[in-house]
């Protein structure tokens, strides 16, 4: 048997019984060794103990990070998948608990692409950027924002 592994990330989805009875458990964990984005991995678990199980199935919920304890599971096959038999689970801290989600989020920022844009629920106007803070313009509405960059990318092109 594999050296086991222990690894911290976040509960990426609600978690589904493995079986029939609830006695195990199937989730997805979003792991990130640094901040970058392109360094994250979903890992498929799954967990055989029942006790263990029934806490997932009833306790966890999207976004909880926890810190779990398992063996790696190579496929040994192309069709079979990679996933980590979950021995051990711990909470480090619950996902937070939003009760009115407009009144939490009222400003966004949104990527387009190589596009940043501040989406404020308190005007229509929406102001963009390049990612690198070259100021783009405002649009009108967030409906306008796809006109506002074709302009840009027009000019930047020449014509």
């Amino acid at each position: 048997m594999s050296e086991a592994i222990v690894l911290d990330g976040f509960l990426e989805e609600e978690t589904v019984p493995g079986d029939l009875h609830g006695s195990t458990a199937r989730f997805r964990l979003t792991v990130s060794p640094t901040d970058e984005r392109t360094d994250e991995a979903t890992l498929p678990c799954s967990i055989t103990d029942p006790v263990i199980a029934a806490a997932v199935l009833h306790d966890l919920v999207p976004g909880d990070k926890l810190r779990i304890t398992g063996h790696l599971r190579l496929p040994r096959t192309p069709d079979e998948p990679l996933w980590l038999a979950v021995t051990a689970l711990e909470v480090l801290a619950t996902a937070p608990v939003l009760t009115d989600v407009a009144e939490a989020f009222t400003t966004v920022l949104e990527r387009y692409g190589p596009y940043v844009c501040c989406i404020d629920a308190d005007t229509d106007q929406v102001p963009v950027w390049t990612e690198a803070g070259v100021w783009i313009g405002c649009a009108d509405t967030p409906a306008d924002i796809s006109g506002l960059l074709e302009r840009f990318e027009q000019a930047a092109d020449g014509e």
